[in-house]
């Protein structure tokens, strides 16, 4: 996984209760056979008109400088719905490394922390202004992981949550495998005390 330590730019305003991940990545859009060319697929409903998929001028994301965005400003609940990683993975592609919220979906925001994406939640009033003064296209936000807040530039800090592992996980760039990997000595010390203390437990295990 990619490190991220903090994410600055433009913020794009998306400002909508509950989108769910059948509008993030619609069910139909899941043709590819890996990871890759998702970010075309993203909020394809909302992105594009008719059969030809052209693009939609008045969805923001097709809007300069929003198209180039690097932090996402959503209503509550978003990513709620199914666990379609999918989601995640077309955000991500796109170019989203932060999201700011009041909420997410439990799931959803499990799979951001694990795919380089920064759920960040604030209260439901700071995201409401945000995205407000979002819409003109000149809100610069940073998105700091270690400091765990988000600033306006030259305006307020406003501090969000980030359990200690998460903020490791993602600020080492390690998955779950590899930041369990880094106690790999503490895990086969243990290992060689109990093959002393329960050598029954051992049995036919490899040394």
């Amino acid at each position: 996984m990619e490190k991220l330590v903090r994410v600055e730019g433009v913020a794009a305003p998306l400002y909508r209760p509950n989108i769910d991940t059948d509008l993030i990545v619609p069910s139909r859009e899941i043709t590819s056979p890996g990871r890759e060319g998702y970010a075309e697929k993203l909020f394809a409903p909302w992105r594009y008109l008719g059969p030809d998929r052209r693009e939609n001028p008045d969805f923001v994301l097709n809007r300069a400088p929003f198209r180039a965005a690097p932090i996402l400003i959503a209503g509550e609940n978003f990513g709620c719905g199914s666990s379609r990683e999918m989601a995640v993975w077309a955000l991500r592609q796109f170019g989203i490394r932060a999201i700011v919220a009041p909420s997410f979906g439990e799931i959803f925001r499990a799979n951001c922390l694990r795919n380089g994406i920064l759920p960040a939640a604030l209260p439901a009033a700071t995201v409401a202004g945000l995205a407000e003064r979002a819409q003109s296209g000149s809100l610069v936000l940073a998105v700091d992981l270690e400091r765990r807040e988000v600033r306006e530039a030259g305006g307020p800090a406003h501090p969000f949550a980030v359990g200690e592992r998460e903020r490791e996980m993602m600020l080492e760039g390690l998955d779950d495998i590899a930041l369990t990997l880094r106690r790999k000595g503490d895990i086969e010390a243990f290992q060689a005390r109990d093959r002393e203390a329960r050598p029954w437990i051992w049995a036919g295990a490899p040394d």
